[in-house]
């Protein structure tokens, strides 16, 4: 049966006005994105179903800004909404590869803005399905609201402007080997590696999961192995933009952790019957005995190619590093910023948020995302 655990600073179990549910919020994201939101006195309530570590993480926490809920988000989640009443709610419970609607639709039904921070391709992509039973609740569903493609998609923004058309945009992501990883991740991985990916716009080579492997600079990183993964972006992007080519990658700091993996998805895909998945626990165990071997620093690149507006070729590039751990910090910036604009605007939206169901494109600024990440360790650099 599900019930309401508080910290134990806390002397009532009544209602937080206009606070955010966080699903998975002692996880490797939702902690992040609960510390943000009490950073700017929003008041939040940590959901999970290990009330022992929702407790002792929201002890960290400004006591009265913070409750917990101990529940099962696929069982007791519609029960615990009317018992909590959020203002809005933020999922983090990955992977969202092989997920469904279920969560975002019971959202919906009480009418209860929805972010989540979803990277499964098909997953973002259709959320759109959900589009007229969220304009008719009045609410904004917002899928993908982590680096790709709310940040991708504000870099665009940013540079877009200086093409008259972009040829080719490519990019990735390269996490340190110290910086902490969750099992959602992991297990996103794993779902694709070796496994043959769906079709990319402007190309018609057959892709797969952590294959085409290449070496890219980063400032401060030097050059890291990088390969290929299946994001929404891949759909969503050249049409938004007028993208001709789009090229994704991601990465490990260490060459033997990339190349293991690169090495499991010649198997995959030569057909051996491994559900990699089902080992994520493992592997992420595994890898973690390597992290005296690297260091706490990540980053993310981006490289636009294309004619500026008197038709001459035209290069840019951005690169963003996360420096002592802080890079966890980037993928959770979009669902702060829209959770707090949701919260700040209750009684406006369809103003500042729109209303319906949708993929986080162009609803993340590049200047907001860089200024909520000021306090952390984080550099840009441009080309």
């Amino acid at each position: 049966m599900s019930q309401i655990k508080t910290t134990s600073e806390i002397k009532t179990t009544s209602k937080i006005q206009r606070s955010v549910l966080i699903l998975g919020g002692y996880g490797n994201f939702g902690k992040r994105i609960a510390s943000a939101l009490t950073r700017d006195n929003t008041s939040v309530i940590i959901a999970g179903r290990n009330v022992e570590k929702a407790n002792s993480f929201a002890k960290q926490l400004p006591t009265k800004l913070v409750q917990t809920a101990c529940f099962d988000v696929h069982k007791n989640l519609a029960t615990e909404l009317k018992r909590l009443e959020p203002t809005v709610v933020i999922n983090t419970c990955g992977p969202f590869q092989n997920s469904n609607y279920d969560v975002a639709e019971i959202c919906i039904k009480a009418s209860i803005p929805y972010i989540d921070l979803a990277d499964g391709r098909n997953f973002v992509v259709g959320i759109k399905t959900l589009d007229d039973k969220a304009r008719s609740a009045g609410i904004p569903v917002i899928s993908g609201a982590s680096t790709v493609p709310g940040l991708s998609s504000a870099v665009l923004d940013k540079y877009n402007g200086l093409f008259s058309e972009i040829d080719q945009m490519i990019y990735g992501i390269s996490p340190g080997q110290g910086a902490e990883r969750g099992l959602a991740t992991t297990q996103g991985i794993m779902s694709y590696l070796g496994k043959k990916l769906s079709p990319v716009q402007g190309s018609s080579a057959s892709r797969y999961g952590w294959q085409d492997i290449y070496r890219q600079g980063f400032p401060l990183l030097g050059k890291r192995w990088m390969a290929n993964c299946d994001i929404p972006d891949l759909d969503l992007l050249p049409s938004h933009y007028n993208i001709k080519s789009l090229q994704f990658s991601a990465g490990m700091e260490l060459g033997l952790i990339h190349l293991g993996l690169w090495c499991l998805s010649w198997l995959i895909r030569w057909g051996f019957p491994l559900k990699l998945e089902n080992y994520a626990v493992s592997l992420l165990k595994l890898s973690n005995l390597f992290d005296i071997f690297g260091t706490s620093d990540g980053g993310m690149h981006v490289i636009l190619k294309g004619k500026d507006h008197n038709n001459q070729p035209l290069t840019k590039k951005w690169f963003i590093i996360g420096l002592d751990g802080d890079g966890p910090q980037i993928p959770t910036i979009p669902a702060i910023i829209l959770a707090k604009k949701i919260i700040h605007s209750r009684d406006t939206l369809g103003e500042d948020i729109p209303i319906g169901a949708m993929p986080c494109v162009g609803l993340v600024t590049l200047d907001d995302y860089l200024q909520e990440l000021a306090p952390f360790h984080i550099r840009t650099y441009e080309d």
